[in-house]
């Protein structure tokens, strides 16, 4: 695994490992004061302030190994588009090793009756593990951005993404200082002390600081902004296809997910069941660090780590009651809030959407977002 600097303009200065060939180069935007953090492999947290960073990447080629690998029983949402030849066109995994939340926002059925194109829309955990393998299945997906949300330490710490070539790195870490679950874990562990793991993690502590986090994505100015980045560029000309990820594919993929699928008038149903598939997806991952905490004797109770390592409707609910609150909806806090406009909807449906009239017919209604 070869060093290579990292360098800004301002405010950053620091070293990344980096697991591919050929070169990069980084621009900040922004300042970018690093906050020192304890690597927690997937479930990092969010640990960077203000700074876009873009990274090209060029590597070499690699051989194109198609694996897919489809979920079960997550055909009944009730916008999943209809299955030709037995094969589901959602939740569609990337088969990716190095990264096992990695699927195709592909198959939702948006208000006006079209269908969410496959590969054009991808969400992920990082992309730092994906192994050499991987590199063929990513690169048949003809990427050409992929947004990064985790913080400048997270990829210090756990790497740059490893992509084929001829692929744009969007830098948009997200920092919620006063809902840092890395932090929170790390403490847990480092006392051992199963009491007081228990008084930080137990009695639904542990869920109530994931709950804060929900809504800090929506009351939050510098997260909305970040939101609403990602967005644009997926609305843009040349976005897609583009994939978004950020440690373990769960919170902040999922908040970002939820926004595109409600922008683009999925129910809110689907919407739920996209964001809980994380669940099965990192069941292993989940199963392998719990269990690696117990038997290294760091956690009596490992399962008292399960509200900040799983996807949790309540979560999800509780990010859009605070849309409800602060803008009465979600037409308000799209224009309001995110600061998007009519233009940046129109470009996410044309480059999203499949053509008028391939789907069943326009739902009723015709708002932005599902009733």
């Amino acid at each position: 695994m070869k060093n290579r600097k990292l360098s800004a303009t301002r405010g950053y200065r620091g070293c990344a490992r980096w697991g591919g060939r050929g070169t990069y180069t980084v621009v900040v935007a922004h300042d970018t004061l690093a906050h020192p953090t304890a690597p927690l492999g997937r479930f990092m947290q969010y640990r960077a302030p203000l700074c876009h960073v873009t990274v090209r990447i060029c590597n070499g080629g690699a051989r194109v190994v198609d694996q897919h690998t489809e979920p079960e029983g997550f055909l009944s949402v009730r916008n999943a588009s209809p299955k030709p030849a037995g094969t589901p066109l959602v939740g569609r995994s990337l088969g990716l090793r190095g990264a096992l939340n990695a699927r195709d926002l592909g198959g939702y059925r948006a208000a006006d009756g079209r269908i969410l194109r496959r590969g054009v829309a991808l969400r992920s955990d990082g992309l730092n593990r994906v192994t050499a393998e991987d590199l063929g299945p990513l690169g048949a997906l003809g990427l050409r951005s992929v947004v990064d949300l985790r913080s400048m330490d997270e990829v210090r710490g756990a790497g740059l993404d490893r992509l084929p070539g001829g692929v744009t790195l969007h830098h948009l870490p997200l920092l919620a200082t006063d809902f840092d679950i890395s932090l929170l874990v790390r403490d847990a562990l480092a006392d051992q002390s199963p009491q007081r793991q228990r008084a930080l993690l137990g009695d639904g502590r542990a869920a109530a600081l994931m709950t804060g986090l929900y809504r800090w994505f929506v009351t939050d100015p510098v997260a909305r902004e970040r939101f609403a980045a990602l967005l644009r560029l997926l609305a843009a000309p040349q976005g897609p296809p583009l994939l978004f990820h950020c440690s373990a594919g769960k919170d902040r993929t999922g908040w970002a997910a939820a926004l595109l699928l409600t922008a683009l008038g999925v129910d809110r149903g689907t919407v739920l069941a996209d964001y809980l598939l994380t669940n099965e997806r990192s069941a292993p991952v989940v199963r392998g660090v719990l269990g690696d905490f117990a038997a290294r004797g760091l956690m009596r109770e490992p399962e008292l780590l399960l509200p900040v390592f799983r996807a949790d409707g309540g979560y999800l609910d509780a990010a859009f009651a605070e849309v409800e609150a602060g803008w009465g909806g979600f037409d308000a806090f799209w224009r309001d809030g995110l600061g998007l406009d009519d233009e940046v909807l129109a470009g996410l449906r044309a480059n999203l959407l499949d053509e008028p009239g391939a789907g069943r017919g326009p739902a009723p209604g015709g708002g932005l977002s599902p009733r």
